[in-house]
């Protein structure tokens, strides 16, 4: 990920978008793309579906996570991608947990500007600019806006006396048990 403090335009003629979210969210990116700024580079696609989605340009490559499931060929595809010369990645950021590993490990080994899409197909850039926005994205995501961030603070304090109860209680039946059953035995 590079490009992150800087406004510059990066070298490159590509863009890759990885679809990592529903399909319908990606062709409605493709149309606001091919329609604006994007136009003017060549669209690849990094997806877990078959077939194309509805307004990918013709020409572009299509790469399937599925043909690289080995640490191997993960790298290969890293290398591959590194020498295509993508100017941006775009990562499809929604409320789905599809490819979420696969878009954050090429976004950090691609050195590219990224941009991410969210559920209305909307996009903005990872830059030091939309910093406020990150965050508050980030914050949607971890379920910590509003009133929800008290809930969670709450959950993470709490978590470690409910497995220190449990474990006792846990110790507490069996003990009991081990003590009647020894008890019975005995007499």
């Amino acid at each position: 990920m590079k490009y992150v403090l800087s406004r510059r335009t990066p070298p490159g003629s590509r863009v890759l978008l990885i679809e990592s979210g529903s399909r319908a969210i990606a062709e409605g990116v493709l149309t606001t793309l091919t329609g604006s700024w994007a136009s003017q580079y060549q669209m690849d696609l990094l997806t877990c579906y078959g077939g194309l989605p509805t307004g990918f340009p013709e020409g572009g490559d299509v790469y399937r996570t599925a043909d690289y499931g080995t640490p191997e060929l993960r790298d290969a595809l890293v290398r591959e991608l590194r020498a295509r010369g993508y100017a941006y990645t775009g990562i499809i950021c929604s409320a789905e947990p599809l490819m979420t590993w696969w878009k954050w490990y090429l976004a950090l080994k691609l050195p590219s500007k990224v941009f991410i899409v969210n559920e209305n197909c909307d996009y903005f850039w990872i830059n030091r600019e939309n910093a406020a926005i990150l965050r508050e994205f980030a914050l949607v995501r971890m379920g910590m806006e509003g009133g929800g961030a008290l809930r969670v603070i709450a959950r993470l304090i709490a978590f470690p006396f409910a497995i220190l109860y449990l474990l006792l209680y846990a110790f507490t039946a069996h003990a009991r048990r081990a003590l009647r059953t020894t008890f019975r035995l005995n007499s």
